[in-house]
């Protein structure tokens, strides 16, 4: 993968390639949302289940409503308070959304990334860009551009670590307010601006209503056991990431190092990374949702 420019990278998604790009949360694998056969290229190099569907990242609130067809009052509130960031918004979909991006639902998940290339970059391809992380399925999410899989993308756009390091907030609107997916913001400070929302697990069977809702998700080479932490050693050789010692004590911060942390770890041939519960507050619900599916 060579290093390219943001208009370089711009007519490359126009031309059907994939570009691992960088966002707040984590790199993604854009292709033009609009071109279903680009799409179906990211489903082939993440080999990606079609019941997944894929976030659409745009510049503007005014592009967001361009590909819904329902824009409820919570979507501007929600939208006026956190975006250019890591919140995702489950709405109806416009027909032009090919049914291949949206699992086959009647919904689109759809955000503007707090990145200054993302931005760029849709800005200067001039289409919404489809963008599930850049890894393999069920993988770790790549944070900086070295941990895109050199096999997965035809190019990177290299824009430095994530800031965020765990995915975005998923949240419906397509009806009664619901959390699909915990991300870095809690769920309280949106409920404090729009009121109750409830909370869905993912169907037994067919199309997920948000990506990442597999009970295997994030997972890094290593086996990863979430413990308590005075819990006995597992056998082998392994590391230990203890809250307060190798990982940070604030969600935020840990969320930020989190997957760069697994990532190296990965290299150096492990039996076993153990890794100490954090709190179950509303703070910590983003990491410890990719921990738990990230865990043996």
């Amino acid at each position: 993968m060579a290093p390219l420019s943001v208009a370089e990278a711009a007519r490359l998604i126009r031309e059907g390639r994939l570009v691992a790009f960088p966002t707040e949360t984590v790199y993604g694998l854009g292709a033009n949302a609009l071109d279903a056969a680009a799409v179906e290229r990211i489903f082939a190099a993440k080999r990606r289940p079609h019941t997944s569907p894929l976030i659409v990242h745009v510049d503007s609130i005014e592009m967001a409503r361009r590909w819904v067809s329902a824009w409820p009052a919570a979507a501007e509130t929600l939208a006026r308070h956190y975006w250019p960031g890591p919140l995702t918004l489950v709405l109806p979909k416009r027909a032009e959304i090919p049914d291949v991006v949206t699992a086959g639902l009647a919904t689109v998940g759809i955000r503007i990334p707090a990145h200054p290339l993302a931005l760029a970059l849709i800005r200067e391809a001039g289409v919404p860009i489809a963008g599930p992380s850049a890894n393999r399925f069920t993988e770790l999410s790549p944070t900086s551009a070295g941990h895109v899989p050199v096999e997965l993308a035809d190019y990177v756009l290299d824009g430095g670590p994530a800031r965020v390091g765990i995915e975005s907030t998923v949240l419906s609107l397509a009806g009664a307010p619901t959390l699909l997916r915990p991300g870095v913001i809690p769920l309280p400070e949106i409920e404090a601006l729009i009121g109750p929302a409830a909370t869905l697990a993912a169907p037994a069977e067919g199309a997920h209503p948000a990506p990442g809702m597999h009970a295997r998700h994030y997972r890094p080479s290593t086996p990863l056991h979430l413990l308590p932490a005075a819990a006995p050693t597992p056998p082998g050789r392994g590391r230990w990431l203890r809250l307060g010692v190798e990982m940070p004590r604030d969600p935020l911060a840990y969320a930020a190092t989190l997957y760069g942390t697994l990532y190296g770890l990965d290299r150096e041939n492990l039996d076993w990374i153990a890794v100490e519960q954090p709190p179950e507050t509303p703070q910590w619900a983003g990491v410890l949702d990719r921990l738990r599916r990230a865990a043996c």
